[in-house]
């Protein structure tokens, strides 16, 4: 019975994990009282062509054991800013009182700079609002469209196989600010 009752499940979702990962290999995830059980490798990709081989199964071992992710007290849930940042940031916003002004105002500031950028590689990463961070990342971006162009942001996004929201999404924002599109690829390679 315990064995039995270890495989019964109340039920089964679609979903994909993204433990370091942009693969978004497509999976099952079997649910039981609310809690990920387990996971399994779904076979639902399209041929690419008769005369070439099947994905299936595509998905690797650490993705069938990434439920431990969900449950993981060291899983990040909340936007981490080192704390030396987030005290000039909130330092020039108040004096700017406009964010882009306030990040321009920052980050051309030779001595401020050096500050923040001294301690990347120590830790001292501080738990802020996700307001905070969206303003933040807003007046970055636009700071440096301004300044330098948009052909200087780049970036990319899940890749389209079982991700098309996530995909198309992060592709519109992408080319509607006018940056590059590159894909995973340019990352992992040489």
């Amino acid at each position: 019975d315990y064995y039995r009752r270890r495989w019964q499940h109340d039920k089964v979702s679609p979903s994909t994990h993204g433990v370091n990962c942009t693969g978004s290999c497509s999976f099952d995830v079997f649910v039981k009282d609310g809690i990920i059980v387990w996971e399994a490798q779904r076979g639902d990709y399209p041929t690419p062509h008769p005369d070439f081989p099947d994905y299936e199964p595509r998905g690797c071992p650490r993705g069938v054991s990434a439920s431990w992710y969900v449950y993981s007290p060291l899983r990040v849930r909340h936007p981490y800013i080192r704390g030396t940042l987030l005290d000039l940031w909130r330092e020039a916003l108040a004096q700017k009182g406009d964010p882009v002004e306030a990040y321009a105002d920052l980050v051309s500031d030779p001595k401020r700079r050096a500050l923040y950028q001294k301690v990347r590689g120590k830790g001292g990463f501080v738990r802020f609002s996700w307001d905070e961070a969206a303003t933040l990342v807003a007046a970055s971006l636009i700071h440096t469209i301004r300044r330098y162009g948009p052909d200087r942001i780049f970036g990319f996004t899940p890749l389209p196989a079982m991700s098309m929201v996530g995909f198309a999404s992060g592709t519109r924002f992408l080319t509607m600010i006018g940056a590059s599109m590159v894909s995973f690829y340019d990352w992992y390679c040489d």
